[in-house]
């Protein structure tokens, strides 16, 4: 292992805070600067991927969109399922995986190897691979990116300090409403500084990164497309469910802003409601085929119409559930968290806390 190389293990306190967003972010703006990066996976699975997602692709997409080499990649050393923990409670999975890990670590060349750790602080421990287990593994520091829930989000923090100790490099603070930037600044950053918990960055919440595209729902609702297939790039921001008067309907989706709106097939007058407002995709589900007039319409509108094989419960279930594990596999959101981090993430701090230098100032 080169001496001159440093590892950081970007971890977070619960599942879907927005570590792959910050980590794709963050590794764009270091590269920028002149680091030669590596990045990768310590333990794949688990309450941290998506049922979206898998490692390898997760990881050729950072590389794509940051532009590494393969050899500056690191694939997970576990991927943790339900399969991996019953061979490892019935004995017949005894690898080493904390020696696998410093292995692929020795052999990690570059200035900064970034390590994207598990979801939260415990999860991997069956297998030595917890967040401070990593980290003294392969002697890294540690940084948490948190989602701002409420101020209670202290004490998840404190705890993380008393278990990560000196290894907590700090802490990205990521999702916090517009209204509350100002307090969390002028309050809750100085409190933890005092508590020599760095804070990295506030990132603002952005409901384009929380949004899903319109492919990924056909994807996962396993759709037919029934008109403009051109337009599944279009990003979704919410969700709406149409079953009331379509009076009820009109003031309620005037309200919401770019929507996929699951109604019945027979409900025309709600899909021509739907179209007439900020809707992204219309999905309809009882098997029943909309009126030429409104696939007419919504060609007009580039709209997409999807009908799925679904009751609408199963339907809104499967959408609320993609929601919750957005993926950032589109171009728009990979400029969206570039423009954040550069605006609100401290990363000559970072690397000044890492030991390491822009490539300008060397």
């Amino acid at each position: 292992m080169p001496k001159s190389a440093k590892y950081l293990v970007i971890g977070s306190l619960e599942a879907y805070s927005g570590k792959s967003a910050a980590i794709l972010g963050i590794a764009h703006q270091l590269k920028a600067k002149g680091i030669d990066l590596a990045y990768g996976k310590a333990l794949g699975g688990g309450w941290g991927q998506t049922q979206m997602a898998d490692n390898d692709g997760d990881i050729q997409f950072v590389a794509e969109a940051i532009q590494l080499p393969q050899e500056r990649l690191q694939a997970p050393v576990l991927n943790l399922d339900t399969d991996t923990v019953e061979r490892r409670i019935s004995g017949t999975d005894q690898q080493d995986y904390p020696q696998l890990l410093a292995q692929r670590s020795q052999a990690q060349k570059g200035d900064l190897v970034i390590l994207e750790g598990p979801g939260n602080l415990s999860e991997g421990k069956l297998f030595d691979l917890s967040l401070l287990q990593v980290a003294e593994t392969i002697q890294a520091q540690v940084m948490l990116v948190t989602r701002f829930h409420s101020v209670l989000l202290l004490d998840q923090i404190l705890s993380a300090k008393e278990q990560l100790g000196d290894r907590l490099l700090g802490v990205l603070i990521n999702d916090v409403p517009a209204d509350q930037l100002n307090s969390i600044n002028q309050s809750l950053r100085p409190y933890l500084e005092q508590q020599n918990i760095p804070v990295l960055g506030v990132l603002p919440s952005s409901t384009l990164l929380r949004s899903v595209s319109v492919a990924e729902l056909v994807h996962q609702l396993n759709a037919e497309v029934l008109c403009r297939p051109d337009r599944l790039d279009l990003m979704v921001e919410s969700l709406t469910i149409g079953a009331m008067n379509v009076n009820s309907a009109l003031k309620y989706f005037r309200a919401r802003h770019n929507m996929a709106v699951v109604t019945g097939g027979d409900r025309t007058d709600l899909q021509l409601a739907a179209l007439e407002t900020s809707t992204q995709c219309l999905i309809l589900t009882g098997h029943i085929a909309p009126t030429k007039e409104i696939v007419a319409r919504a060609e007009d509108l580039e709209v997409p119409i999807l009908a799925v094989d679904l009751d609408t419960l199963t339907t809104v279930e499967i959408i609320e559930r993609a929601f919750g594990e957005v993926r950032l596999q589109e171009p728009i959101k990979f400029q969206c968290i570039c423009q954040m981090i550069e605006a609100h993430f401290d990363s000559d701090r970072l690397l000044s806390a890492l030991g390491l230098m822009p490539a300008s100032t060397r």
